[in-house]
Parts: C-alpha cells; sequence; structure tokens
C-alpha cells in the first residue's frame, strides 16, 4: 500500500480522510487577504481560480507531462492566456507567449475547493490539502495528463501545482499562473500590478508557496500578506508540491568510497576494451553525479586491453550518500558507484574545566595504520604508423602506393607520491613551557606540511587537502580536530583552527589539567590527495613531554 505525502507549503496538520487507497499527510500553507482594489475596467470575481498541473520525475526534476489546468468552470470567456508551460520551465528559460486560441481547462468529478483567498470566498488550507491528497484527484490527475495512475503515485514522481486566476484586465478576460502574471506585468513595464496590486501580486501568488525547498525553489519564510514584487513572485511564490512515498526501500547499501565535504575528488573506474579504441573510434566514460555529468572522453586501448577513466570533481557541502552512475562504450569495473561524503568538522573537544578529572585514565598507545605514500596507473596514447606498401600495374598501369598501415600503441606511466610533516609545540602563551615539555592544562600547537610529487597532468591529482588531529585524552577517538589548510596547490600546509575557547583567540589545543606525567602524543590522519589509483595518505604523530600541571604554576599569597 502507498502512502501520498503532500509536500506542499507550510505547517504539518493531520487529515482524517474518507476511505483512501492511501493515507494522507500534508504540510501546506497559504497567505493573502482582503481584496480591496479594482478599477473600472480591471476587476476580478472572487472564486474563478484553478490549479495548473504538470507531472515532474523526482529523480531529476524532469517534466513529464505537458501541464493542465483544472477549473471548476469551462471559463468559455477567456480571450488572453499564455501557452501553457510550468514555473519550472519558465525558470529555466520558455519565454511568456500570448495565446488568443479557445482557452482549454479540465473539470475535474469532484469540484476544487476555492484556491484563492478573499473576504467573500475565503480559501481553507484544510479544504486544499484534503482535496489534493484525495484518490479520486489524483485519477482525476491520470486522466488529465494521460499519465498512468499506477506510475504516478509509486514514489518517483510528483506533481507540481500552480495557483490559476481568471481576472479582467483593461476589459479583457485573462487566465494566468502567479509566475505568468509577474513575467507579463514586466512586459508591460507594471501596468499589471497597478490595476489589479492585491489580485495578481498577492492574493494569487500567496495561494500557495514551498515549506521544503525542491525543484530549486527555497521554502518561503517571508510575511505572507504583503504585495510582492515580480521576482520574488517569479523565484519563490506561486506553487506547491505532492510527493509521494515509495515502497519500503532496501537496506542502506554499504558504501562503496568514503569522501569528505566540500574536497575535490577523483572517481575511477576500470574501461576494457573488446575492440581497439582509437583516435577514430575512441572509448569514454561518463559520470552522473548528483544530477550533473562529467566525462573523460578520447580515451585509446587496444584490443583484449584494459585503462582507467576518470573525473574530477568537489563534493556537496552536506553531508549523505550520492549513487554514481556510469555510461562507457566499454565494458566497466561497475556501473553503480556508493559513496558517503562525511563532514570531520563537527566534533571538537569540549571546554576543558580546571575541576575535571580522570583518575583511571593511562596514557594509551600511539595508532598504528596503514599508510598509502605512492600510487601508479597510466594511459594509454596511439596514433597511426604508416607502412606504404607498392602495387604493380598491369600494361596500361604504372603501379601505386597503398597504406597498409596499423595503429601503434604506447602506454604513458603516471605514479604519484606524498611526503608530510607533523610537528607539535606548547603554545606561545604558555609561560612555563621549555622547549618540547610543558604542564598539563596548558595549550598547543600542531602544523603539518604536505608535498604531492607526480609527473601526471594536473587534472589527473589533486594537493592534500585534510588533516585531522586525535589526541591521546580522548584514546584517539570521540573527539577530533580538523586542521585548516592555509594554501591550496600540491605544496599545502595546514594548523590547528582557532579554538573557541581560547582566551586570545589561539589555533590550540589545550591538555587536560588532569594528564599524568608523562608522553604526550598527538596523531594526525593527512588525507584527501587523490588520484586516479585512489587515494594517497599519511599518518603521523608527534611527542610533547607532560610535567606538572598548571597548578603548579599557581601561587597563593597572604593577604596584604
Amino acid at each position: 500500500m502507498k502512502k501520498l505525502y503532500a509536500l506542499f507549503l507550510c505547517f504539518v496538520i493531520a487529515l482524517n480522510i474518507a476511505a483512501p487507497a492511501y493515507a494522507a499527510d500534508s504540510n501546506i500553507d497559504s497567505g493573502g487577504g482582503n481584496m480591496g482594489e479594482a478599477t473600472g475596467a480591471s476587476w476580478w470575481s472572487p472564486g474563478r481560480d484553478g490549479v495548473r498541473i504538470t507531472v515532474i520525475r523526482d529523480s531529476d526534476n524532469a517534466p513529464v507531462t505537458a501541464p493542465v489546468d483544472f477549473s471548476n468552470g469551462g471559463n468559455s470567456d477567456i480571450t488572453v492566456h499564455f501557452e501553457k508551460s510550468s514555473k519550472l520551465s519558465y525558470c529555466k528559460g520558455t519565454k511568456l507567449a500570448l495565446d488568443t486560441d479557445k482557452y482549454k481547462c479540465f473539470r475535474p468529478k469532484q469540484a476544487m475547493p476555492y484556491i484563492i483567498n478573499s473576504k467573500s470566498r475565503p480559501a481553507s488550507i484544510t479544504a486544499v490539502r484534503s482535496y489534493f491528497c484525495r484518490e479520486g484527484t489524483m485519477q482525476d490527475i491520470a486522466a488529465a495528463t494521460g499519465f498512468p495512475y499506477g506510475e504516478l503515485v509509486s514514489g518517483a514522481y510528483k506533481v507540481l501545482l500552480e495557483p490559476i486566476v481568471y481576472v479582467r484586465y483593461h476589459d479583457i478576460m485573462f487566465a494566468m499562473t502567479a509566475t505568468e502574471a509577474a513575467l507579463y506585468n514586466k512586459m508591460v513595464s507594471g501596468d499589471l500590478k497597478n490595476n489589479l496590486t492585491n489580485v495578481t501580486h498577492k492574493n494569487l501568488p500567496m495561494a500557495m508557496f514551498l515549506e521544503t525547498a525542491d525543484l530549486g525553489f527555497p521554502a518561503w519564510d517571508g510575511a505572507i500578506d504583503q504585495v510582492q514584487d515580480d521576482e520574488t513572485i517569479i523565484n519563490n511564490l506561486g506553487l506547491g508540491i505532492i510527493r509521494f512515498s515509495a515502497p519500503d526501500p532496501e537496506p542502506p547499501k554499504e558504501s562503496d568510497v568514503t569522501y569528505r565535504c566540500d574536497t575535490e575528488v577523483i572517481t575511477s573506474v576500470l574501461l576494457s576494451a573488446g575492440s581497439q579504441k582509437t583516435p577514430d573510434s575512441p572509448a569514454y566514460a561518463r559520470f552522473t553525479i548528483n544530477g550533473k555529468t562529467y566525462s573523460h572522453t578520447d580515451i585509446y586501448i587496444p584490443k583484449g586491453d584494459s585503462q582507467l577513466a576518470w573525473v574530477k570533481w568537489r563534493t556537496p557541502k552536506e553531508p549523505g550518500i550520492i549513487t554514481i552512475t556510469v555510461r562507457s562504450n566499454c565494458s566497466v569495473s561497475t556501473r553503480t558507484i556508493t559513496a558517503q561524503v562525511v563532514t570531520v568538522d563537527e566534533n571538537p573537544p569540549p571546554d576543558p574545566q580546571a575541576n575535571d578529572r580522570n583518575d583511571g585514565f593511562s596514557i594509551p598507545s600511539k595508532p598504528s595504520k596503514p599508510n598509502i605514500t605512492s600510487l601508479t596507473w597510466g594511459e594509454w596514447d596511439c596514433w597511426w604508423h604508416e607502412h606504404w606498401v607498392w602495387h604493380s600495374g598491369d600494361e596500361d598501369d604504372d603501379g601505386y602506393y597503398c597504406d597498409h598501415g596499423w595503429w601503434q600503441y604506447e602506454w604513458i606511466p603516471y605514479s604519484a607520491s606524498l611526503t608530510a610533516t607533523f610537528q607539535t609545540k606548547p603554545d606561545e602563551k604558555n609561560p612555563t613551557a621549555s622547549g618540547r615539555q610543558m604542564k598539563s592544562g596548558y595549550g598547543l600547537n600542531a602544523s603539518v606540511s604536505a608535498q604531492v610529487r607526480s609527473n601526471a597532468p594536473s587534472s589527473q591529482i589533486t594537493g592534500l587537502q585534510n588533516v585531522v588531529a586525535y589526541f591521546p585524552e580522548f584514546n584517539y577517538a570521540t573527539y577530533w580536530r580538523l586542521l585548516k589548510r592555509l594554501n591550496t596547490g600540491l605544496s599545502s600546509s595546514f594548523e590547528l583552527q582557532k579554538n573557541k575557547y581560547s582566551t586570545y583567540g589561539r589555533p590550540s589545543h589545550f591538555s587536560p589539567v588532569w594528564f599524568p606525567d608523562g608522553r604526550y602524543t598527538t596523531y594526525a590522519e593527512c588525507i584527501d590527495a587523490w588520484t586516479p589509483a585512489g587515494m594517497l595518505q599519511i599518518n603521523l604523530t608527534d611527542d610533547l613531554t607532560i610535567k606538572d600541571s598548571v597548578f603548579d604554576d599557581w601561587h597563593i599569597g597572604p593577604a596584604r
């Protein structure tokens, strides 16, 4: 059994709908207010409204049906309307086009509630939510658009709704959505808004707006009873979305690769050629990532051989799971890659306190994880090797040369290596530190210098981009600090970020006052130096010595 979800506009209300084929949980609001204006030749009759409906594929936000207008009336008096386009299409560049042919609309089996608010015929948010969550309404939408009902509610599609007004403007009857009204107002240099301000630029666009961002449009959190300008309407208002739940999802697949947020990475697959790939017929690989396609083209491979294909791209700023799909004219090692994007900048240590204690603590062993400091890969070059052969002629022909050449291949090897140094030292605000010895409770600094060296083009590699430091008081887990990158490129350097608990705003980490005398080892994972063959990584440690505590620097003298 499917569930229908209306992700529509502002706050959540549970609905009890009689005998639907699915339950509905609506998310909807609207605004507007009294009309209170009209000119003699321009006015609106409350209740004359409708909704434009377009079915959208959820995976790529592409319309899969032509827009259809729903209305309770025939609207035979409409003289001017616009060639039907959705808000999504207009915002992607479709031009507004006047249409004076007979206006066509679909009259649903059950009448719609009022859509646009007015004093004499107020719109009910509850009624609008209920109506567009009905199974009967979904069946009407399927019939009107010609889209199969089963597919419509399968979870792979959503429905875009746009309020429509039927209004008299300079004694001519118009039909228009909120987006069309704003676009047309720009065409007539503001005259539509001057004559029908509260209709076209307040109550019509405020009839529907999103609570949750979707289709590239933001959630609306502005005033709901104010006149709006054209650009605000075009970019924010006059739309609602109905979503449908998919069947119970399969358990999430374990990720194939882990990336960090907002990081330049290289994703690769292995191509195998059943027939030779040459400059006349090269191989390619196209990676679809977060709705965008990245391509590696002009790949040459001898028959029966193979080569990596790769693309460089930047991960999103927010964590999540990304499914990467790969298309190629060769055999591919995998056509789907599940990538987990994680953040490493959200778990710094808490504020240390003077009365903190950890009586059972013992200094842990240093972490030991494998390093990947060098990687190799390559690509094929290909050119035509000419081989001219003389063919003798007969008595009337002197003969001719013919090129019996072949495609020549050469393997171009590449490699990349990573080196790095890691240093910790007592913070300069530590008054009693001596060399590499300090008292517990004071701050320390940490810095990394890294170098990636490679004979490959820069498009095939990245520098080191992230360093994460772990500390012994947390057993090299629980809390960590992401270092700040000071410069970009193949030579990079890092230092601790400013500590919000530091009185002086220092880039430091405070050792706990209870830490015992002995070795204090900071561990750093230097990650995200990417190549087509994978990620270079080096794990480093550096030691300071703890002797005594900050309390030994305090002196309590007699009162004077």
